[in-house]
């Protein structure tokens, strides 16, 4: 499908890709993985179309459709959500507008006889059977359902794009680039912006697609559940492994143990070649010898291997001061910004050494505790502090704090205290800040590398109660792994805000799941949370959340609880049944307009029909009906299905 062949880029005279060649087959899930800089991005950028090579070909057939999603874009302006998400199917409103100008011009023409006429005819009758094949039913369906999938609400649909954050706003390229359903997906790292929820279903879309798709991501959960074989880029090399990230991996190592053995069999081939000619170079009867080794040397081509050992790397921090036994403890706490309430009468308690997850969608109120706990804003209810207590906080804005005039291992430096300080420059290797860029200065660091020096800033400080807010969105897999093992190591409280269900395995014991305005405890790590609710997709938990409810006020003794809980299972089955009654009226009366529509069809096939506008105005108008009680029934399907 996609084929690459010599494919060489270039960037100030070193090699980024040395006449590397692969191919992409319909229907791969390609993980594409390697350190950061080693060249992931730019070669979806290649595939996109967007970059060049410096030598070499990308192959790409003719009508072979690519969506392509990059890290950062500019987004569009002067559009509501739905506008946008429109767009997706240009493709067929467009072909639409065509038919519709080509029936009103032959409705209006008389010279039946002509070849014009007859082309025309021709014409309209291939555009009708494109649109037939490339789909012209209701696709607003279609994007209702991606929408609500990605966290969307139903209320969003007729906002502007430009009350979106540039999370959401990525949210809605993705649901573009997904509705065009093109040959080929270019993901690079679509989850930056998701929370566990909209992961998930993103994850159930991409693997029972059809399209190819080349993914890179840092999120080790969704790339191993996506994809079926992994693409390694190391010293400008690609190295393809038929296998998931995980067996990958394991794959790694036995290649990475053969490439050490070449390596240091060539060294000391190199040495001993070296240490002859050194011997004997001066010798006229080895003068012959000297110089086919010599010849020998130079035609060697030298192994290159990432010597680079990180497996033994740990970063431990300074003993958390004690704290009392309860470091944070929340009642009836309520937080609304004008009418709109974002957090409900909850409580929380959260004991000494406590590692917790803050999990559910985006604007559930996860942050806004956060904020509610730092006492950066106003509350209605109880918040204690236990004694002793130093928080340390990590969100975006952390990273602006930082004096811009400090090298990285200045800022570093800085904070660090007694062991630690003889270990600086392997813990700035492990974020990414090895060599020459630990002496660059903040002021030249991107955003993403200034949120990286605050989180190893923030870990050196010499607190008992770590808040990280989406602490990973910035670090490659070693790095997360490096912070995640000096997190399990910490002795005080962490409280951690993620959708990365991965890092947070392993990391946390207690799980609070944020939605419908409360805030419910978990015992268990992410997985155990996951596993018990018993979904693939955590779009079901309003609905399991209400059903737990009345099987325990139907465990009660109480009377007049047990006949609430019957009364509402009884309402319960009557908005089933109401229902279940719609959604089959609606069916037959979209079976009755496709029938109708059938009729119309055979009708028009006569001359003297095909030519008669106001009965193609009224087939249009039937067509567009259709369409909507479509739309409707789906609708009607999704309400049915929840209420099960």
């Amino acid at each position: 499908m996609i084929s690459v062949e010599q494919l060489t880029v270039e960037f100030g005279g070193s090699p980024l890709f040395d006449e590397i060649s692969f191919l992409v087959n319909p229907k791969d899930k390609i993980a594409l993985v390697g350190k950061n800089g080693a060249g992931k991005s730019t070669l979806l950028k290649i595939f996109s179309g967007k970059q060049s090579p410096t030598k070499g070909k990308v192959i790409v057939p003719k009508d072979l459709t690519i969506g392509y999603l990059p890290q950062h874009m500019i987004h569009n302006e002067g559009t509501t959500v739905m506008q946008e998400a429109e767009k997706a199917f240009e493709h067929i409103t467009d072909l639409q507008a065509k038919i519709e100008r080509m029936n009103i011009e032959l409705a209006e023409r008389t010279d039946y006889e002509s070849e014009a006429y007859h082309e025309l005819i021709d014409r309209l009758t291939h555009d009708n059977e494109h649109l037939q094949i490339i789909g012209n039913g209701n696709f607003y369906g279609e994007i209702e359902k991606t929408m609500l999938g990605l966290g969307f609400l139903r209320t969003d649909f007729e906002r502007q794009c430009s009350e979106f954050s540039g999370g959401w706003r990525m949210r809605i390229e993705l649901a573009k680039i997904l509705l065009q359903r093109p040959d080929v997906l270019l993901l690079d790292e679509p989850t930056n912006h998701l929370d566990i929820e909209s992961i998930q279903w993103l994850e159930n879309f991409l693997t029972t697609s059809s399209s190819a798709i080349i993914l890179v991501s840092h999120d080790r959960a969704f790339i191993d559940a996506v994809t079926t074989r992994t693409i390694e880029i190391s010293l400008g090399k690609i190295y393809d492994y038929n296998v998931n990230y995980s067996k990958y991996l394991v794959l790694r190592v036995e290649r990475h143990d053969q490439q050490v053995r070449a390596y240091e069999n060539q060294q000391k081939h190199i040495q001993e070649t070296e240490d002859f000619i050194a011997r004997f170079r001066y010798q006229a009867t080895k003068a012959v010898q000297v110089q086919s080794r010599a010849k020998q040397l130079e035609k060697l081509v030298r192994l290159e291997v990432d010597l680079e050992d990180n497996t033994r790397l740990s970063l431990k921090f300074p003993p958390a001061p004690r704290s009392g036994s309860i470091p944070v403890e929340i009642e009836n706490l309520t937080k609304a910004y004008g009418d709109q309430v974002i957090l409900d009468t909850v409580g929380v308690i959260i004991n000494r050494g406590d590692k917790v997850a803050f999990v559910g969608k985006n604007g559930e109120g996860k942050s806004t505790l956060v904020k509610c706990i730092m006492d950066q804003i106003d509350y209605v209810g109880t918040m204690k502090l236990g004694h002793n207590v130093k928080i340390g906080y990590f969100a975006q804005n952390q990273a602006s704090l930082l004096d811009e005039n400090r090298t990285v291992f200045e800022t570093i430096d800085y904070v660090a205290t007694g062991d630690v300080r003889t270990k600086i420059r392997d813990i700035l290797g492990a974020f990414m800040f090895g060599g020459e860029a630990s002496d660059k200065k903040v002021k030249v660091l991107s955003g993403g590398e200034r949120s990286r020096l605050a989180m190893i800033r923030l870990l050196l400080e010499p607190v008992n109660l770590l808040i990280l807010d989406e602490p990973t969105n910035h670090l490659d897999m070693r790095s997360k792994d490096v912070l995640k093992e000096a997190i399990k190591s910490f002795d005080g409280t962490v409280i951690v805000v993620s959708h990365d269900r991965e890092f947070l395995d392993g990391l946390v014991t207690k799980v609070y799941e944020f939605g419908n305005k409360k805030v419910r405890e978990h015992l268990g790590g992410i997985y155990a949370f996951l596993q018990y609710k018993k979904m693939d997709s955590m779009k079901e938990l309003e609905v399991a959340s209400a059903l737990k409810t009345l099987i325990s006020e139907s465990t009660d003794k109480s009377t007049s609880e047990n006949k609430l809980s019957y009364e509402a299972r009884k309402e319960q089955n009557r908005k089933i049944k109401k229902a279940e009654r719609a959604v089959e009226e609606m069916e037959k009366l979209v079976s009755k307009l496709e029938l109708e529509l059938k009729e119309m069809d055979k009708v028009l096939e006569t001359p003297e029909k095909a030519s008669d506008n106001q009965y193609i105005q009224l087939y249009q108008k039937k067509q567009r009906e259709l369409e909507q009680k479509v739309y409707e029934w789906e609708i009607l399907c999704e309400e049915l299905e929840e209420l099960k």
